[in-house]
């Protein structure tokens, strides 16, 4: 068993890109997972393939070398805070029309190219902290993202794991920032969070 996570900073956190090993994960919600599972199943190789800054358009043009040729049996895409972000900060984003259509492509040309492959579709997040606040507004459009990230999930019968109302409602009890630092990536609490949640749709579906 080959599970490889796909996406930008939120999965990336801090890995090292040289490696597979357990340097390799990162120390963000993959390297939870990957501690959960393979504390039942050594054997399963947990892949990570985060990038920092990454974009639905930078996934879709790296998708050949760092999934399809790679050839896991379960593929973790989260990807959507930064087509936003990168919009309001350096006027490069993506518009949510482009980023369905980008988005569409790389699932569909992915399991033409990996037919048996199972993928799970994250839903993208933000709450207010320092690097979202001054820009709120502009930034709880990741909610749209998110529904048409949804729609792609049944449109393809994939699996979709909800996270922007379990961000919510523990912001409501605590800090925001003891969950995600800065309104965008996770704390320890918040790849925590992920990693359960994550854990409980593979374990339902996947096992």
């Amino acid at each position: 068993m080959k599970i490889l996570f796909f996406g930008d900073s939120i999965t990336e956190m801090c890995r090292n890109y040289e490696t597979d090993d357990v340097f390799g994960l990162g120390n963000g919600f993959v390297f939870y997972v990957a501690g959960d599972i393979k504390s039942k199943d050594p054997s399963v190789e947990i892949i990570n393939r985060g990038i920092g800054g990454n974009r639905i358009v930078d996934l879709y043009a790296r998708v050949k070398r760092d999934v399809w040729n790679l050839k896991p049996d379960v593929l973790n895409i989260l990807v959507g805070v930064n087509d936003i972000w990168h919009e309001i900060d350096r006027q490069n984003g993506v518009d949510l029309e482009r980023f369905i259509k980008v988005y569409d492509m790389l699932i569909s040309d992915t399991l033409k190219e990996l037919p048996n492959l199972k993928i799970i579709i994250c839903e993208p997040f933000v709450l207010k902290g320092i690097a979202t606040e001054k820009n709120y507004e502009r930034f709880l459009e990741v909610k749209e993202y998110a529904k048409a990230i949804r729609s792609l999930a049944e449109k393809y019968s994939l699996e979709f794991l909800p996270l922007q109302e379990k961000f919510d409602q523990v912001a409501e009890k605590t800090s925001p920032k003891n969950y995600l630092y800065d309104g965008v990536h996770p704390d320890v609490a918040g790849a925590r969070l992920i990693a359960d949640e994550w854990m409980k749709l593979y374990n339902k579906h996947f096992q």
